[in-house]
């Protein structure tokens, strides 16, 4: 037959190694030709301009063999997919009967399958019949692109190469599969021996096997029309269909029409592609599904967070209206103020008009001072800058007033409550003092009870603008080659102040006179050697002349400064000491905390230890409250803070989890607050009144801004604030009320030879300490020099 039949379903017009009996001899159609005729869903329009590598490219895209498809050990049989594949081939297989042409190769390694379980024929290199008649010129005309196609296919054998069932010997073991008796016999192929093969491919498609020898076993066995138990008990029809196409005499066997037209294939079944649009539409329906529980979870989400929201904003009209009432109150006694001011005039003076003058001169300085207060808030880049900060404060402030009072509420903790206070009941607190109305002034200021402590902080934390320098003091000595001050302490007044470090000497300095004289040496006014590095320093609250030092031997000294001499010596500690401090409440009691994981109380009357607690890590600092001797706190290595009652000290009061590094300095604010610096970048501070039995992991603020992760960068506090040194050769002061910086200062690096401004990453602030309850505070770096500061 010459020229091109009609594309048929499948989009056959020809193969190759598929013969075509003519009048006028066999003939072939090339690898390209047949490929161009199977995309036939293409218009012949757009094929023109089509190349082997886009050829290939198409077939590759999400094909594969149907040899791989049938041999997958995790396929089950679907009777559905398998009669669909299995129709597709027989159209083939029709197409190209009905043109009066044999197809040698209807073996599953000759068929790809793409999505939706289409099927297609393609003829690898490996699939080419040794027997077609083609001759040379076509042969050669085949070449290139037939080492396409079968390159890409080889490289998708050797990918499952290593599969239970290798493909290079199935491959060699399909060829006799699918050879007919007659062909076995010698005798030519023909039409009915392509109904062989389909009967070999039906029964692979509803028998697999798990293994190769159970395939191998299985294959065997239905030459001679053998089929395994299972077949036959599963499907019936499709084995007794399977037999008829493989009876061993071609006459027997079924033409491809009567095929068609048997009551096998015409059944009626659920069709694939109807079954698979079912699928993708339930699929759709899923996808939207999980696209309507997305929108609702973000739906939620956003509820949740508008009904935050309002809430929050009826917290601040709240706020605001308490506020509103406070400042109402103040305007009042402030006009009463006034008037009594201005009778007061108007007797002294008999003047009405001045009277009025004097009235119009205090609303103008009083709005002076509000238009002052606005153009400050909005005007001042430290409150700006840090707004967000401050937020956060506000509202963490106020839900912990709105959670304590929610507690005072629940009777039994008022019962306790009142029991803890005067150790009466809430019956009898209750019936003594009445309740109070709801417009009752005492009610309103426990409603906004937050508002002065907060605003104190606020206050403070925009009260300075910058640190000063004071004073500059250069102390180092010329014969040692460290001069790091790792301890700085004044006395009780604030008239002098101690410096130890690693230079050994213990150097007392006068505070007033540094900063009025001018100049940048001094030397101090008493000078006490150790035998050891020194480590930290403490002044007696009590006995001014008195101090007490510890070193990196394990000592601890108690030395008079009036008299230049050391007083006592106690060696009990087996590694370095590094911290002390004394009692304010009893001057005579003095705590130290070392390497070795002890505490040691020692009373400085009898020079030996009263009392020691025992820790598993290393003891970096100690503190006593300003307020009692009885009860002490240390930070150790295991990253923690201890609290005791030193009237038991087998077990803490309250342990401080927080910290993720080496715990250096503790420091009391208040009988209750401490901060706690580590060595994590953090200082943090916290409430012991919020402890859970004995444990508290949830500090009030953790101030950042400072760098700290290697050296002991000193801690300070003094009203509220709270000054650190930082390894960036800075010191950072903080408030209490807020986690940011209230001010910083960087100490410049002069280099000694040129005198000029160089920077020096290995310096850093080694000590910080506050005069008293002053805005001064003197700090030292690891260099020696020391500056006296003070906030402005």
């Amino acid at each position: 037959m010459k020229g091109s039949s009609e594309s048929n379903s499948r989009g056959l017009n020809n193969t190759s190694g598929v013969s075509e009996f003519c009048t006028d001899g066999s003939k072939s159609l090339s690898h390209i030709d047949y490929v161009r005729s199977l995309l036939g869903s293409h218009k012949e329009d757009n094929l023109v301009g089509l190349d082997d590598d886009s050829i290939v490219r198409a077939l590759e895209c999400e094909d594969v063999s149907l040899r791989q498809w049938l041999d997958n050990p995790d396929r089950s049989v679907d009777a559905f997919e398998c009669f669909h594949v299995f129709r597709q081939i027989v159209e083939i297989v029709n197409a190209a009967h009905s043109q009066g042409i044999v197809v040698h190769n209807v073996r599953p390694s000759c068929f790809v399958m793409s999505s939706f379980n289409h099927v297609s024929f393609i003829e690898s290199a490996s699939c080419s019949d040794s027997g077609s008649d083609e001759d040379a010129t076509t042969k050669s005309r085949e070449i290139g692109s037939s080492r396409i196609l079968s390159e890409r296919r080889s490289k998708q054998l050797e990918e499952v190469e290593k599969q239970p069932f290798p493909m290079k010997q199935i491959l060699a073991m399909e060829m006799s599969w699918y050879t007919s008796p007659e062909e076995d016999n010698g005798s030519p192929s023909n039409c009915a021996s392509d109904v062989y093969r389909l009967g070999v491919l039906l029964f692979e498609l509803f028998c697999p096997a798990s293994s190769r020898e159970e395939k191998s076993r299985t294959m065997s066995s239905l030459r001679h029309r053998v089929l395994p138990p299972q077949i036959l008990l599963n499907w019936p029809k499709e084995a007794s269909f399977c037999l008829w196409l493989l009876h061993p005499e071609p006459s027997y066997r079924p033409s491809m029409s009567e095929l068609l037209q048997s009551e096998f294939i015409n059944e009626p079944r659920e069709n694939l592609e109807e079954r698979e649009a079912a699928m993708e539409l339930w699929d759709r329906i899923e996808e939207q599904e999980l696209l309507l529980e997305f929108l609702f979870l973000i739906q939620q989400r956003k509820q949740e967070a508008s009904d935050k929201l309002r809430d929050t904003i009826s917290l601040l009209s709240s706020d605001i209206d308490q506020v509103v009432k406070r400042q109402l109150v103040l305007h009042q006694k402030g006009s009463d103020v006034r008037s009594l001011l201005a009778s007061r005039k108007r007797i002294r003076q008999g003047a009405v008009a001045e009277e009025e003058n004097d009235d119009n001169t205090i609303d103008e300085e009083e709005s002076k001072l509000d238009d002052t207060l606005e153009s400050t808030l909005l005007e001042s880049s430290r409150l700006m800058r840090n707004l967000k900060k401050l937020e956060s404060v506000y509202f963490a402030t106020r839900y912990r007033q709105i959670k304590a009072a929610a507690a005072a509420e629940n009777p039994l903790a008022r019962y306790y409550s009142a029991l803890s206070s005067n150790g009466r009941s809430s019956e009898k607190s209750s019936m003594s003092s009445p309740v109070q109305p709801p417009n009752d002034p005492i009610n309103d200021s426990r409603q906004g009870g937050w508002i002065d402590p907060f605003l104190e902080g606020l206050c403070k934390y925009l009260s300075f603008s910058k640190l000063r320098v004071k004073a500059n003091l250069k102390q180092g000595d010329l014969l040692n080659l460290s001069n790091l001050v790792c301890a700085i302490g004044f006395d009780r007044d604030g008239e002098f102040f101690a410096t130890a470090g690693v230079n050994k000497k213990i150097k007392i300095f006068e505070c007033e006179s540094i900063i009025k004289d001018g100049r940048d040496i001094h030397y101090p006014v008493v000078e006490l050697a150790s035998r050891s590095k020194l480590s930290g320093i403490c002044w007696n609250s009590y006995i001014k002349s008195q101090v007490a030092s510890s070193n990196f031997e394990g000592v601890v000294q108690v030395w008079d400064v009036a008299r230049s001499q050391l007083v006592t010596e106690m060696k009990e500690h087996e590694k370095r000491v590094w911290s002390i401090d004394y009692s304010s409440a009893d001057p005579t009691l003095l705590a130290s905390g070392s390497d070795d994981g002890s505490v040691k109380l020692w009373s400085i009357n009898q020079g030996v230890s009263i009392g020691t607690i025992k820790t598993k890590a290393n003891i970096c600092c100690v503190q006593f409250p300003s307020e009692s001797g009885r009860s002490l706190t240390f930070g150790s290595a295991d990253h923690k803070v201890y609290y005791y009652d030193l009237r038991n000290p087998k077990l803490p009061l309250c342990t401080m989890i927080g910290h993720n590094k080496t715990v250096s300095y503790v420091r009391f604010l208040d009988s209750s607050t401490l901060v706690s610096s580590s060595t994590d970048n953090t200082l943090k501070l916290w409430d012991l009144s919020m402890s859970i039995s004995g444990v508290n992991e949830t500090p009030l603020h953790s101030f950042m801004g400072h760098t700290n992760v290697k050296n002991f960068v000193g801690l300070s506090v003094s009203d509220g604030y709270i000054a650190t040194g930082s390894e960036t050769n800075e010191v950072f002061v903080y408030h209490k009320a807020f986690p940011m910086p209230v001010l910083s200062y960087k100490f410049k690096t002069i280099d000694p030879v040129s005198d000029l401004e160089v920077d020096d990453a290995s310096q850093f602030i080694s000590s910080v300490c506050w005069r008293g309850q002053s805005s001064t505070l003197v700090a030292a770096n690891s260099t020696g020099n020391i500056k006296i500061l003070e906030m402005v």
